[in-house]
């Protein structure tokens, strides 16, 4: 998907002032697929209005409808749903704190059962809740656990004609919105926050109703940033001064677009950062834009698009390179070069190799003898010579990867080993990573290097992440709900997306899901359990994912996903005949 704006903002002039923003000034655009549409935003389309009452022809199509009332402009969500219920019963529905109620988002596990009463027609709903959307677009872990949702519809005859309409009776005592509905009503939006140490653009994830004017979309974006950042984030962001505001409305005069605040503490360096902050987080505005601070200019952007071709939001230099496991040695899928040294590429079982500035860093689990495993370590440049060995060794390793870190010099990499997440440095020095979930068995880091997806007990959890060089910290994994279970593999699929592989209607299948848990698509039938998986994440520099995966020791790979076969592999020995296939593919980028 792609955000749009209205015309005039998609005319601009080519200069651009972008002194102290923070972020590496080059990178290249690549594009690999197919794979899963960019994800950075959507056209908010104009006012698009969820149904009236009247709208429906048929008692299914009512109730539809009725978990469709609350989407739009949150101010108005109350009463829009309403004006669904019978007067009587209208004070069952949460009372307004102010001019917000949040919306109570369900996913359906099956279709309304819709039994007629002897007055009113019965209705009840099998959900699994997947979240709280607040007036800020974000979509929060659910507060409500029902698994069902009972209410009632009374037929109501206008004027005695023969055209009946529908009321709700005794309706739930929350404001509820389908997933279908927020798909429908809303685009996801993703707006940016800077790390915690200020290195590194965060996304987060927010939904913006179709309802909402264009020319209220950049105040609407501004106000999301002054509010703060989603809370899961918290241990890995840092947000805008405390007291910060929007004065007014965001304003445009031609070309150009002026954002007056009222912000404590707004130097240059402050001032350059928001500045780059806001325009990803508007990706498509162009022209020129103003900052002020109390009606005083401080900054101005010439070109806004100029801004971001500089200051990218990552620095990932190459297309992604296919690799996998062929005969214990770690052998390229493609013309590149596997950047480990022949003598040291020898007994590996999964590797996770990445790009730092101008180093190479290389994790491999390795065979110990007696079916044991241990971690080997080596960060420098190609080929690779000289790995470290750990002194722990494990029964069970998950494939290793790196954190991409905005501080090179100080790498760091997680593992799964014997139900466990544990940090590594370029030493091979593992540490217990403290969760305050159960078995883990497998976990995944976005490009941004401060978000984790992981996998325990079959469910799906994020974590954000703060790490500066020896210290990482954590924080309290959130579930995403999702209609799949008994998850065994993760990786990032977009900056907002995840490709995961579980159960859905008793077939094992990799599906897209968002990080919320609202968003699902199936993406493949795998057949059997996928143990190993790898994906190239969809970001503003790449318009389309790739993913790769094992699943009953066989490895795939491509769009339709085909097996990988030893003809594939390009370096592989010259021997009359082959006792394994491809195993365990990963990407090198």
């Amino acid at each position: 998907m792609s955000r749009r704006l209205p015309v005039g903002l998609l005319v601009g002039v080519l200069l651009v002032t972008a002194a102290g923003c923070g972020i590496p000034g080059e990178t290249e655009v690549r594009i690999e697929g197919p794979g899963p549409a960019a994800e950075a935003g959507a056209s908010s389309g104009g006012r698009v209005e969820p149904p009236s009452r009247t709208a429906a022809d048929s008692r299914e199509e009512f109730v539809d409808n009725f978990l469709s009332a609350a989407a739009g402009e949150s101010d108005g969500a109350y009463d829009r749903v309403s004006a669904f219920v019978v007067p009587e019963d209208r004070a069952r529905l949460p009372q307004k704190e102010g001019s917000e109620v949040a919306l109570t988002v369900v996913r359906l596990v099956e279709e309304p059962v819709i039994v007629p009463g002897p007055q009113d027609v019965q209705v009840t709903l099998r959900v699994q809740q997947v979240g709280q959307m607040t007036a800020d677009g974000v979509l929060a872990p659910p507060e409500a656990t029902p698994e069902t949702y009972d209410f009632g519809l009374r037929p109501f005859s206008p004027e005695d004609g023969d055209e009946v309409e529908w009321y709700v009776t005794d309706p739930p005592n929350v404001l509820l919105l389908s997933v279908e509905a927020l798909k429908q009503y809303y685009r996801p939006w993703t707006i940016y926050f800077w790390s915690s140490d200020r290195l590194r653009l965060v996304p987060d994830q927010r939904y913006l109703a179709l309802a909402v004017p264009d020319d209220r979309l950049v105040s609407e974006v501004v106000r999301w940033l002054v509010g703060g950042h989603s809370a899961w984030l918290r241990r890995a962001i840092s947000g805008l001064p405390d007291g910060t505001n929007l004065i007014n409305n965001a304003t445009r005069t031609d070309n150009r677009w002026e954002v007056n605040l009222d912000m404590t503490g707004a130097d240059s360096n402050r001032l350059s950062l928001l500045a780059t902050q806001l325009v990803w987080s508007l990706p498509e505005l162009t022209g020129q834009l103003e900052l002020k601070i109390r009606n005083q200019s401080q900054l101005i952007i010439e070109d806004v698009g100029q801004h971001r071709r500089l200051n990218p939001v990552y620095q990932v230099e190459t297309t992604p390179q296919p690799f996998c496991v062929y005969e214990g040695a770690i052998r390229s899928l493609g013309p590149t070069a596997v950047p480990v040294a022949t003598a040291e590429n020898d007994k590996v079982l999964s590797a996770g190799i990445s790009r730092s500035g101008q180093r190479i860093l290389a994790a491999l689990a390795v065979d110990a003898g007696d079916g044991r495993q241990r971690l080997a370590v080596e960060v420098g440049s190609a080929p690779l010579t000289s790995f470290t060995a750990s002194q722990e060794t494990f029964r069970t390793m998950s494939r290793p990867i790196w954190l991409r870190s905005a501080q090179p010099q100080r790498p760091v990499g997680l593992v799964v080993a014997d139900g466990r997440l544990y940090r590594f440095d370029e030493a091979a020095k593992l540490d217990p990573v403290q969760l305050s979930i159960g078995s883990v068995t497998a976990v995944a880091a976005a490009l941004d290097g401060h978000r984790l997806a992981i996998i325990s007990g079959g469910e799906l959890y994020l974590a954000a992440v703060s790490h500066d060089g020896d210290t990482l910290a954590v924080g309290p994994p959130r579930q995403t709900r999702t209609s799949l279970t008994g998850l065994t593999a993760v990786d990032w699929y977009g900056e907002n997306r995840l490709v995961v592989a579980g159960l859905k209607g008793g077939k094992r299948v990799l599906y897209e899901v968002g990080v919320d848990g609202a968003w699902e698509a199936k993406l493949h039938v795998t057949g059997a359990i996928v143990t190993h998986l790898a994906a190239y994440p969809v970001h503003p520099e790449a318009r389309y994912g790739r993913v790769m995966y094992e699943a009953n020791d066989v490895a795939y790979q491509g769009f339709p996903l085909e097996r990988i076969t030893p003809d594939q592999v390009w370096d592989r020995a010259p021997t009359d005949a082959h006792t394994s296939d491809p195993s365990a593919p990963f990407l090198f980028f």
